[in-house]
């Protein structure tokens, strides 16, 4: 387990690495500052199915996070994507792995390793974590961060309880042990996950805290401007700001 590439890109780096998970390789890349300090926020990022670490719009969210408010920004490959790839590398390798009984252990395993390789850095150390996550994000990530408890506050979307027999008693369970702060995005015409499926996983998020954000279009039209709501949330989050916070105004808050 080491970084296997350092670049300089508009004055960030970008920290290539392999981390293994007994046979598996997982291939991850981290952003940072060149005067990133320890113990700074990190997000992690979940791709969706057809992508990599590198999918749009991560790239964008995780500069946006590095540049403007100090963050580091963590993605691996999910399986059978990236430098994973099986097959076509898209919806037609993933609904084969999504099918398999061991997938969602397997990734939460991956995940699990690359953020320990990461914070294991003394240059990186163990601040405050966020997730992005959505569509297969969020298929393997809800699960991810129902069980590691450093997560802080998450984004999450365009899924709902549904999928394989064996998936679906995995995401009704994670969903009820989440318990951070959520917005979940989803789109109204999303032509993968319908909208009572969503609003399902929606409900059943154990979170205090939880926003839901929705937006006409189909599965991968996400309007911008969700990208930016999605910074907000997690800097806040990240930053212990949303912790106590009221979800609602009442009457008696009114001053006219």
């Amino acid at each position: 387990m080491a970084f296997t590439e350092e670049l300089d890109r508009n004055g960030l780096r970008l920290r290539e690495f392999s981390v293994s998970v007994g046979e598996r390789p997982v291939p991850g890349v981290l952003w940072e500052r060149n005067d990133a300090k320890p113990d700074a926020p990190l997000v992690c990022f979940g791709h969706g199915a057809s992508g990599d670490r590198y999918q749009a719009p991560i790239p964008y969210l995780a500069r946006t996070l590095v540049a403007d408010h100090g963050c580091r920004a963590l993605a691996i490959d999910g399986p059978v994507h990236g430098r994973r790839k099986v097959g076509d590398g898209a919806r037609g390798a993933f609904f084969p792995e999504w099918e398999r009984e061991g997938t969602v252990a397997d990734m939460t395993a991956d995940w699990t390793a690359a953020l320990d390789f990461v914070q294991s850095q003394p240059d990186v150390g163990s601040g405050p974590v966020g997730y992005w996550g959505l569509s297969m994000g969020t298929i393997y990530g809800a699960p991810f961060i129902a069980e590691d408890t450093r997560f802080v506050v998450a984004v999450l979307g365009l899924m709902g309880i549904t999928g394989p027999d064996h998936y679906v008693p995995v995401i009704e369970a994670a969903a009820k042990g989440i318990t951070i702060p959520v917005l979940f995005l989803t789109q109204l015409e999303d032509e993968l996950f319908g909208r009572p499926e969503c609003i399902e996983l929606f409900d059943a998020l154990g979170s205090a805290h939880k926003r839901f954000h929705a937006s006409p279009g189909l599965h991968s039209e996400v309007p911008f401007e969700e990208l930016a709501a999605s910074i907000e949330f997690l800097v806040e989050g990240l930053s212990g700001g949303l912790e106590g916070k009221p979800t609602a105004f009442t009457v008696s808050d009114r001053t006219t």
